[in-house]
């Protein structure tokens, strides 16, 4: 088994390393929620399953726009002591929903433009997208039981 490192994003799709082989394969947006196999060793690639960092706006808009599953994007700041409290929630829910949903998170200290566009006034402020559109938003702390119930409330008909 191959160590595996973060799931990365950009305009085309999710970035993760093969488990078995170690190759790094793109995973379309648009085909998020079916099966992925490796380039190389031809083996199923897992669901993606943590959290992801949004590292700017085009493929901030790449993703919500195109993904095949519901994406909660959590807007947040390192210094936000209410953000420390949902970080290790959001693994949690991004674990359990593997195939279902995806989590994003979105520094609006490191992408301001995102902030700005979303008129996020507080922090964490979670959005939920469906089919491009956002259809849901919390602002707060939340427990993952919380955070799942909130999705899985909000996205019910088609993908979940």
């Amino acid at each position: 088994m191959i160590a595996t490192h973060a799931i990365e994003l950009d305009e085309r799709g999710l970035l993760l390393t093969c488990p078995h082989c170690g190759k790094i394969n793109r995973m379309d947006y648009s085909r998020l929620g079916q099966t992925f196999r490796c380039g190389q060793c031809h083996n199923d690639l897992p669901p993606p399953g943590e959290p992801v960092e949004v590292p700017n706006e085009a493929a901030f808009n790449a993703l919500t726009t195109r993904a095949a599953l519901p994406v909660l994007v959590e807007f947040y700041a390192d210094w936000c002591g209410a953000c420390k409290m949902v970080a290790p929630e959001l693994p949690k829910v991004a674990a359990e929903g593997a195939g279902r949903w995806l989590i994003a998170k979105v520094n609006t200290d490191n992408v301001p433009g995102l902030a700005q566009q979303f008129d996020v006034t507080g922090i964490p402020l979670m959005v939920l997208f469906k089919g491009g559109a956002e259809v849901a938003r919390q602002a707060g702390a939340m427990a993952a039981s919380a955070i799942r119930q909130f999705i899985e409330s909000r996205s019910r008909g088609g993908n979940t």
